[in-house]
């Protein structure tokens, strides 16, 4: 039986593969869940060296940056290289009422955790009350 060459498949195998990888790279995946009165962010960034880590704040709008290098291989021959490397970053807006002059960040294991407080006029709180004639002042507490 003859096997039937196509040059355009093969092509669109190694374009499919150069471009999964460049994808990856470019994300980070990351969970976010709220905890109490903090907002936690997990970002996975594996194989990533801590010093080139970078979190800022600008604004509303939370920058995450890191760098995975290449460790250099002379004379290999590869059989397969889907890791990949290089500069990663990713930008999330985030809303009002949050303490970001406060943020707690931490790098363990390759995962980055972001700790991110509500700022304490966001948070709930109890209006009294009072009782009686004429005009009814309301004062605002805390809602322990």
């Amino acid at each position: 039986m003859a096997t039937r060459f196509d040059p355009f498949q093969e092509m669109d195998r190694v374009l499919a593969q150069v471009l999964a990888s460049d994808r990856a790279s470019a994300t980070m995946p990351m969970d976010l869940y709220r905890d109490g009165d903090h907002y936690v962010l997990n970002v996975d960034l594996p194989g990533v060296d801590p010093g080139t880590v970078d979190v800022s704040v600008d604004d509303r709008t939370l920058t995450i940056r890191a760098q995975r290098s290449a460790r250099p291989e002379h004379d290999v021959q590869w059989l397969a290289k889907e890791r990949p490397v290089g500069q990663y970053a990713r930008q999330l807006t985030v809303g009002r009422g949050l303490a970001l002059d406060r943020i707690n960040a931490t790098y363990a294991d390759g995962v980055l955790t972001l700790t991110v407080p509500v700022a304490e006029e966001a948070k709930p709180r109890r209006i009294e009350v009072q009782h009686g004639t004429g005009t009814t002042p309301i004062e605002a507490g805390s809602a322990d």
